[in-house]
């Protein structure tokens, strides 16, 4: 299909935690033209110390929009817009609305750039869940179809819901096609568009596979364990992660470490005393390319999330990585799309009956199970969803062809 994708995403390119837009933008990338434009950096952002700013400081704080190609692929290029000025803080109102309007100035003019510099004509516009800039494209913009995805229940998390909320609706409501990733998020966003599409997360099936595939030696943080191996991989926050539950599977498997890996953004792992459990060890943030070789040595891979509102809407990138790794896998029933994998993961109904399933899963290996686990992530890959998205693109397609044509006789 002849088009380019312009991506503006709330997910950093470079960011520290895998998402559905970096890995959908990966994806496309293979047989089109990507401009992944980064959220912008705000003005409080340039007082931190975060490795990411400083390679592109000297850039937008003048004013200047940073185009980095991507070293492995010429389709894809990363586009960082000047910075913005922070304004979640302030209460609705005329105020807000003014800087709101010039921040969303910035974007646009990034998307103007970028299509000049690019000479980008035919184009699909992806907003990934983030309604605080550009919720709406002007009139002036023609691409293809105008698509918001929403991965989360914005209204679940303070911070983002204090303005998000309103600007989602607004975003969704112009939207040409609105793109959720769960039947909850369907659920909720229907009633504000008649056309809301399922777009699920997946894996990059071929990394994940490695786990079996390929041999691996022990990473660091694993090298002195001899013992069996519960294993969690992703974001350690504040919201989706049930640390109570954490602390009765160590507690409840004592012969045995609980390795958690990623990033940890939360202060109860400390106040319920996990940092200091000799059964428990966090590796930090780890790369994606990295992630295989510490799946390789786990003997179950458990996905500890609370049951919640937030939770309620999130189908998890993890489980068809742990699938396409042919792990064994242990769960809360905290949403109907992992429900959804009940054939091929346990899922546990309360914190006791966790804690039990953990020893039935690790002996619950045998190669049938392994390789039925691996079909079925291979249902769920980036390509998959992209032969999806485009079955959704193709009728915007075709309304295009018949205005050119009509525009074609009247000319």
């Amino acid at each position: 299909m002849d088009y380019d994708i312009i991506y503006f995403s709330l997910f950093r390119w470079n960011g520290p935690y895998s998402s559905i837009s970096v890995a959908l933008a990966r994806e496309f990338s293979r047989t089109r033209r990507v401009f992944y434009i980064n959220n912008p950096f705000t003005l409080k952002d340039s007082l931190t110390n975060d490795p990411q700013i400083e390679t592109v400081i000297p850039r937008v704080a003048s004013g200047k929009i940073t185009f980095q190609a991507n070293a492995e692929n010429d389709n894809l290029v990363a586009v960082t817009p000047p910075f913005t000025y922070p304004i979640n803080f302030l209460p609705e109102g005329m105020i807000y609305d003014k800087i709101s309007e010039q921040n969303n100035k910035v974007i646009y003019n990034a998307v103007q750039q970028t299509i000049e510099r690019y000479n980008i004509k035919k184009y699909v516009f992806i907003n990934c869940f983030n309604p605080f800039y550009a919720p709406v494209l002007p009139t002036s913009f023609k691409p293809i179809a105008n698509i918001y995805q929403s991965v989360d229940d914005i209204s679940q998390e303070d911070y983002i819901a204090r303005h998000g909320v309103r600007l989602e609706d607004k975003a969704i409501a112009k939207a040409d096609l609105t793109l959720v990733t769960s039947q909850e998020l369907y659920r909720l966003k229907s009633p504000i568009s008649k056309n809301v599409q399922i777009l699920n997360n997946a894996a990059d099936n071929k990394n994940f596979s490695r786990a079996i595939n390929e041999e691996f030696d022990r990473p660091e943080e694993l090298v002195d364990l001899n013992k069996k191996i519960i294993g969690f991989i992703g974001n350690l926050d504040e919201v989706r992660i049930d640390y109570g539950l954490l602390k009765a599977i160590a507690v409840g498997h004592p012969d045995k470490q609980l390795v958690l890996v990623g990033p940890l953004n939360n202060t109860q792992y400390k106040n319920l005393g996990l940092d200091q459990m000799d059964n428990i060890t966090f590796t930090g943030p780890k790369d994606i390319s990295e992630l295989p070789a510490y799946l390789k040595y786990f003997d179950t891979c458990i996905i500890p999330f609370s049951r919640n509102l937030l939770t309620k809407s999130i189908y998890p990138l993890k489980i068809n990585e742990y699938l396409a790794a042919g792990k064994s896998v242990v769960s809360t029933d905290f949403s109907p799309d992992i429900a959804s994998f009940k054939d091929f993961i346990h899922l546990a109904t309360s914190e006791t009956n966790f804690v039990n399933l953990i020893d039935w899963a690790i002996t619950d290996n045998s190669p049938d199970k392994v390789v039925a686990r691996t079909k079925k992530a291979a249902t769920n890959t980036w390509e998959t969803r992209i032969k999806e998205f485009e079955k959704l693109v193709e009728p915007f397609l075709q309304k295009e062809k018949i205005n050119n044509k009509s525009l074609s006789k009247l000319s």
